[in-house]
């Protein structure tokens, strides 16, 4: 895959697969940058980063661009990386690329969700159709087992 990342320095990176390898990762995608719902949502990683850390790393994806992920991570000075999936490509991978629907409107877009990856690559566990409220909690609570 050819997918942009920025780091937790405010780095640009090149995405590879890799990086989930070789440790445990929280891989959570989300549907937009600087919107209530995924402003609380990455917030709440931010502010429980030194609980989560303990026992993985945290990704963040959404289908916005690098320049939105920065401008993003630099406001809400978040403390972990996020992935710029433009083409939804890890989206449609890990099956969260969705037909969603708004006011009656369908169009296509994140299902919010978690997964716990393992140093090996593999989903440990995985939440689908998040809410925002106490997510972390459950997440650092299943890490913690």
């Amino acid at each position: 895959m050819n997918l942009q990342a920025i780091d937790n320095k405010g780095q640009i990176i090149e995405w590879d697969e890799k990086i989930l390898k070789g440790k445990k990762t929280v891989l959570y995608f989300y549907p937009k940058d600087n919107t209530s719902g995924c402003t609380k949502e990455a917030c709440d990683f931010r502010d429980n980063m030194n609980r989560l850390l303990v026992y993985a790393d945290v990704v963040g994806v959404s289908p916005d661009n690098i320049t939105s992920h920065q401008k993003f991570q630099q406001k809400q000075n978040l403390n972990f990386t996020l992935v710029a999936d433009v083409n939804h490509e890890l989206a449609e991978k890990y099956g969260v690329w969705k037909e969603k629907s708004l006011y009656g409107r369908k169009y296509m877009g994140i299902e919010r969700s978690t997964f716990i990856i393992n140093a090996q690559g593999e989903i440990e566990k995985e939440w689908r159709k998040v809410k925002v409220t106490g997510h972390v909690e459950e997440i650092i609570s299943a890490l913690s087992e």
